[in-house]
């Protein structure tokens, strides 16, 4: 077995168990997170990207990108295991760096997948990511704010906290996105190659 597919399943084990610990273990630090929905959610966006990924490439000579899908789950797990350790509530700068860092290494996962396609020009791989990272942080605090903030005690720095969430990812979108195209670039082609 690959590391990256060992990679890939511990993340997704280590973050199931901690779904279920913060949904019914009754700890503190998970009340008010929406838990209940994270356990649903967390999973099915873990997933949805490898389920894709099976039903399209149904044949024995097709590996599987496990990297990709290593660096897409890793945020859950980071997220999960910053509420776990009551990181959010103990450390203020945590949820800043877990919004960069995690929406780098989603971005990142989603990167290697685009540059499978080969776009061309190559600039075209770095707005397509920080574009689809940017979308998703969006998505993810619209999400946020559903599940647990507009009923929550966070609601008064909410405004505040959104925009800064939503810019450290897309910051840390764009970061994937250059790196995943200097990673991935052949030898020789510019960013601006026609």
């Amino acid at each position: 077995m690959s590391r990256a597919r060992t990679a890939c399943l511990a993340v997704l084990v280590l973050t199931l168990v901690q779904l279920l610990v913060g949904t019914f273990g009754g700890l503190s630090q998970f009340d008010g997170k929406g838990f209940g929905y994270r356990l649903i959610a967390y999973p099915v966006l873990m997933l949805a990207v490898p389920a894709a990924w099976w039903l399209t490439h149904r044949g024995p000579h097709a590996e599987p990108p496990w990297t990709a899908w290593a660096l897409i789950m890793a945020p859950f797990l980071i997220d999960v295991t910053g509420n776990t350790a009551n990181l959010y509530d103990t450390i203020p700068w945590w949820d800043d760096a877990n919004h960069f860092v995690n929406w780098a290494l989603l971005s990142g996962g989603i990167g290697l997948l685009l540059a499978r396609l080969a776009p061309q020009p190559r600039w075209i791989l770095v707005a397509a990511i920080t574009g689809v990272g940017a979308a998703l942080a969006i998505a993810w605090e619209l999400g946020e704010w559903y599940t647990f903030i507009r009923r929550g005690t966070e609601l008064t720095g909410a405004y505040q906290d959104t925009l800064g969430d939503e810019t450290l990812g897309t910051l840390g979108a764009l970061l994937a996105g250059v790196l995943v195209e200097r990673h991935t670039r052949p030898e020789g082609v510019p960013l601006a190659a026609e």
